[in-house]
Formats: C-alpha cells, structure tokens, sequence
C-alpha cells in the first residue's frame, strides 16, 4: 500500500475551513439533517435552478461532496468551485446540486472505502448509506426530482472524487452520472481489485479529470483505472478523461473545469 505525504497534506487542509458566512447565489440554501450511521448532525447546501420555482417540472440531482468548499470562499480552505455562480451563467440544462459537508477531521474516514495502512480511513459505506437512506429520500420527498439512475449522479475530488467512483460500483444502479475529480486512488489499491469484480452498469457515465502537476501517481493510477474499466467492457463514449496540463491538486483547477464536466454528463 503506498503512502503519499503530499495529497494527504492538502487532504487535511480541506478539512479545516472557517464558519463565516458570504454572499452566495439566492439559488442557494442549506439545512441539517440527522446522520444516525455517523452519530452527527450534517449540514447540507442545496442549489435549486433559476426557474424551479416558476415551473412544476421535475430535475435532475447531483450529490456532491466537500460542500464547505462549493460555493462559498469564506467556508472553503482554498478558494471555492463556484458552482452556483457557473450554473447561474447558463440557462440549459438545469441541475439541482446538493453539496454534503465533509465532516471534518473525520472525513478521511467517510470518503475512503478501504483504510489505508498508515492513514486510517476506511468508513464510506457507512456515509454512502446515509446518502442512499436518509439524504436522497429528503431530497427526493422535498424537492421536484429525477430519481432515477440516468438522472442521479454524485461527484467529488480528491478522496470525493475517490468516493464518488466507489458510488458507481457499489450502487450501479443508483448513480448514473459520475464526476470523479483528482481521485485518490493511490490511499488503496483494493479500488482495482473492486472495479475487476464489480458488477458495473454499463449505462453509467464517468468523467475523469486530473492534473499533470499533482503527484507522480495520479496520472498513472488513473490510466490504470481507464484500463481496468476497459476491459470490464465499458465502452468509449460512456467516460471521458481529461488530463490538464500543468493542472495542481486544488479548487482552481476542480472549479475551472466543473462547467465542461457538468455539461458533459448532463448532455451525453
């Protein structure tokens, strides 16, 4: 098992952020709900699309994780994705997001399926159970949704992007749209062993996006990934990859590419 000082610097500080609150979106609000399988209270933001009040129709859901850090700069360590304001910039299509904050100093363990040898980690079924049996129900039952699996996608990056991957293969079915962004795939390499065994959707989109300058593994891993992918059959036109050249491990590089990503999964 590898260890990478490097990523898990940067994944540490994404964990501490301030509380402060700055102008967003009027798109955007949030609320708190119960997480019986984590023993806490998650506060959740929730971006409706311009028009879904003055329609009756219904809208695709994208779970994404890390919400400190999408659309507010005053709660994110680093600058935020500014995903209200690039989805306030378009008119189609519309999407309702639904950011899920990172618990903090736990959040290793939520967003890594395996623990890692030195790092710890390792709980991801259990914060993807509250997604699948207690989040997406509220969201489902409040809001005017798409709940099925062509119109229900989940996205993150770094170990977001790792825990978003591990969505797609242990609910197929669920999430249809995938956006898994500087995935750590280095913390185990069980992730592999998983992907050959999984019983993987064919249907399922993937969007790839890692940088050239964010470790020496990251571009490999994911190359591997693609391979294994490939020859579980998934065919070309079902993920896209994207390697940004001279692109670093942080919310510059997440946030300038999320509009090419979002349209991509949403339109193909």
């Amino acid at each position: 098992m590898r260890s990478n000082p490097f990523l898990l610097i940067l994944i540490l500080f994404i964990s501490f952020n301030s509380l402060a609150q700055s102008s967003l979106s009027k798109q955007v609000k949030h609320f708190t709900i119960e997480t019986p399988q984590l023993d806490t209270i998650k506060k959740i933001w929730i971006y409706l699309p311009g028009n879904y009040r003055n329609t009756e129709r219904k809208y695709p859901v994208i779970y994404m994780h890390d919400g400190q850090n999408l659309f507010d700069k005053e709660t994110s360590y680093v600058g935020e994705w500014e995903v209200d304001e690039i989805l306030d910039s378009i008119k189609t299509p519309e999407a309702i997001i639904v950011g899920i904050e990172h618990g903090g100093n736990k959040r290793i363990d939520e967003l890594t399926p395996f623990p890692h040898e030195k790092y710890g980690g390792g709980k991801a079924d259990v914060y993807l159970n509250f997604i699948l049996n207690n989040l997406k129900p509220h969201i489902d039952s409040t809001y005017r949704t798409l709940p099925d699996h062509e119109n229900t996608g989940i996205f993150g990056s770094s170990l977001g992007g790792l825990v978003a991957y591990y969505a797609a293969l242990k609910y197929p079915n669920t999430f249809g749209m995938v956006g898994a962004y500087s995935p750590s795939f280095w913390f185990n390499d069980k992730i592999y062993d998983m992907t050959r065994e999984s019983n993987l959707n064919t249907k399922t989109k993937f969007y790839f996006l890692v940088g050239t300058e964010e470790s020496e593994e990251m571009v490999p891993d994911l190359k591997r990934m693609i391979e294994v992918l490939k020859e579980k059959g998934i065919k070309n036109e079902k993920f896209k990859v994207k390697y940004v050249e001279g692109g670093k491990h942080n919310e510059v590089m997440w946030s300038d590419n999320f509009l090419e990503s979002y349209l991509w999964l949403m339109r193909n």
